[in-house]
C-alpha cells in the first residue's frame, strides 16, 4: 500500500539523501541497498531488460528495507510510466527530457486529476482496497516523485521552461550523455559539460526545484554541497560490485610468495 515518501520528508528537514543506481536486477541485492543505509534506489528499465513481475518483486524488497525505490522508465512513455507506478513505485526517472511539453506529458502520465492524466486502478497500490480510492489517489499527487534527467544541449537550452513545469520535482543530470551531445564525450569533467550542469542546477535552485547530482570525481561532491545541493546519485551498483570484486582478487597477488625452506 502506497505510504508517504520518507525522501521528501528527509529534504523537508534539510537532510542530504543518497542514492544508487541499480542495474543487478534482483530483489535482494536492493533489499542490501536498503540495509547499507541508502535513501533510494533507481531501478533501471532503460538499459536493462527486466520483466515486470522481476520490478515489482524489486520494489517490494525496497519497501521491506526502508529505501525508496524509483523506477527509470525508457523514455518519455505514458505507459511505461503508469505501469511502473502501478507497480508500487515511489517515482519515475524519465531520461532525455529536452523541453517543456515533454515535461508536461510526463506529469500527466504520473499525476492524477486534476494534476494530470493518469488511469485509475487499485491492487497493491490501495492494499487491495484496505487505503479508500479518494484517500489513495491524494497521496500518490502529494508522495510519488516525478524526475526528469536533462542528458543533452537542448534540454540545458530549455532547462528554464523545463523547472517551470507545475509537478515536476526533480532534476537529475546525466552528464555522460550530455558530453556526447556537447561532441567532448566521454569527458564528463570537461568545461563545457562543468558549465552546463551548473546552469541547469542554478536553475533549479531558482525554481524551487530539487537537483539531483552525480558525484564523478574527488571533489566534486563537496563542491555540489557548497552550493547547496543535497540529493545525490552516488553510483551504479553493477560497477561498484566489478571494481571491488577486481580490487580483492588482486589483492591476494601482490602477497609475497612464500621464502623457500
Amino acid at each position: 500500500m502506497l505510504g508517504t515518501n520518507p525522501l521528501k520528508r528527509r529534504l523537508e528537514e534539510g537532510s542530504c539523501i543518497y542514492g544508487m543506481l541499480n542495474s543487478v536486477a534482483t530483489p535482494w541485492l536492493v533489499e542490501m541497498l536498503g540495509y547499507a543505509g541508502y535513501d533510494f534506489v533507481v531501478l533501471d528499465m532503460e538499459h536493462l531488460s527486466v520483466n515486470p513481475e522481476t520490478v515489482e518483486h524489486m520494489i517490494r524488497a525496497a519497501e521491506c528495507a526502508g529505501i525508496t525505490p524509483l523506477v527509470r522508465v525508457p523514455g518519455v512513455d505514458a505507459g511505461a510510466i503508469q505501469r511502473a507506478l502501478d507497480a508500487g513505485a515511489m517515482g519515475v526517472v524519465v531520461p532525455r527530457v529536452e523541453s517543456a511539453a515533454q515535461a508536461r506529458e510526463v506529469v500527466a502520465a504520473a499525476r492524477f486529476q486534476p494534476l494530470g492524466r493518469r488511469g485509475i486502478t487499485g491492487g497493491r497500490t490501495t492494499g487491495f482496497g484496505q487505503l479508500p480510492l479518494g484517500d489513495y489517489l491524494n497521496r500518490a499527487n502529494d508522495e510519488i516523485l516525478v524526475v526528469v534527467m536533462i542528458e543533452s544541449q537542448r534540454g540545458v537550452d530549455n532547462i528554464g521552461a523545463i523547472v517551470e513545469v507545475p509537478g515536476v520535482d526533480w532534476v537529475l543530470e546525466g552528464a555522460m550523455d550530455l558530453a556526447h551531445s556537447l561532441g567532448v564525450g566521454p569527458d564528463t569533467g570537461h568545461d563545457s559539460v562543468r558549465q552546463a550542469l551548473d546552469h541547469v542546477a542554478e536553475s533549479c535552485r531558482r525554481a524551487g526545484r530539487e537537483f539531483c547530482a552525480i558525484p564523478r570525481a574527488e571533489g566534486q561532491h563537496r563542491r555540489w554541497r557548497e552550493r547547496g545541493v543535497t540529493s545525490f546519485l552516488v553510483g551504479e551498483d553493477r560497477g561498484i560490485l566489478f571494481r571491488r570484486l577486481c580490487e580483492l582478487r588482486t589483492s591476494f597477488d601482490l602477497d609475497p610468495a612464500p621464502a623457500d625452506t
